[in-house]
């Protein structure tokens, strides 16, 4: 997916990102256990590309907690221990926003941020939140950072009734850097899956933990609460990926520490 301006997602962009959500056609398997698969799209082994799909079935978690956890930003920082630091930047519309998002990477890997337009949609109780790569003056690349470029990462999240729910996870982001082998196979058989179980544990203890945090507070269902200032779209203007530096890790071997974390039964806390 390529653009030449920044523009608001419209239905057609949201109605696109679900049917690829669903659809199985040029997706590879890598992963399929308890209730979780991961897919890999087969792109060119040349390029840094990276595209992958996981799709997790919730049982006693609602479509309504899932959208709950994965808007907010105070409980993220609770449950998410890849984050180093987000933080909503400003408003568009009463359902866009942008943000920065750095994390953490596999080891010896230098750790990689994005800046991103990101929009949400509900529709009845499944809802889709997705989000692509854009510049702002106010917040270039770091040099302690790899810039990473979302061309296109989002979820869809479906109810299977009141107390069930589908997540997808879908994800076309250039880590802009020539990776190791090993990173992308351990995307795809570990963190991928150990990253949704994880979203799926924070779902569980969310209700709980609201309730002592702001109960009432969630500007992603009612925008009147939105206290982020708005900023114009001239503001912005699209990253691509040809504008930063690519970082030739591909010759990394695993740090012996990373080599060690084979159980996908971490808890979250």
């Amino acid at each position: 997916m390529s653009r030449d301006t920044v523009q608001i997602p419209d239905d057609l962009a949201f109605t696109s990102f679900k049917n690829e959500c669903n659809s199985d056609e040029g997706w590879n398997v890598t992963y399929n256990k308890s209730g979780t698969t991961v897919w890999i799209q087969g792109l060119d082994e040349e390029k840094s590309l990276h595209k992958i799909k996981c799709r997790m079935v919730s049982k006693d978690v609602s479509s309504n907690t899932m959208y709950d956890v994965l808007h907010d930003t105070e409980y993220r920082k609770k449950w998410d221990s890849n984050v180093i630091e987000t933080f909503d930047i400003g408003k568009l519309t009463v359902n866009a926003d942008v943000g920065y998002y750095s994390w953490k990477c596999p080891k010896p890997l230098k750790n990689r941020d994005v800046l991103t337009l990101r929009s949400w949609l509900p529709m009845g109780d499944d809802y889709i939140i997705m989000n692509y790569s854009v510049k702002h003056t106010k917040y270039p690349a770091k040099k302690t950072m790899v810039r990473a470029v979302s061309i296109q990462t989002g979820y869809f999240i479906q109810s299977n009734g009141p107390k069930s729910c589908t997540l997808t996870y879908l994800a076309h982001v250039d880590p802009k850097g020539s990776l190791p082998k090993w990173v992308v196979n351990k995307s795809s058989q570990l963190l991928a899956p150990k990253a949704m179980k994880k979203i799926y544990k924070a779902c569980l203890k969310y209700p709980e933990w609201k309730q002592k945090h702001n109960p009432g507070f969630k500007p992603w269902l009612y925008p009147e609460q939105n206290r982020l200032q708005s900023i114009p779209l001239s503001e912005l203007s699209i990253q691509h990926a040809d504008s930063l530096e690519n970082i030739d890790e591909s010759s990394l071997s695993e740090a012996k520490e990373e080599q060690g974390e084979g159980s996908d039964e971490e808890s979250t806390n």
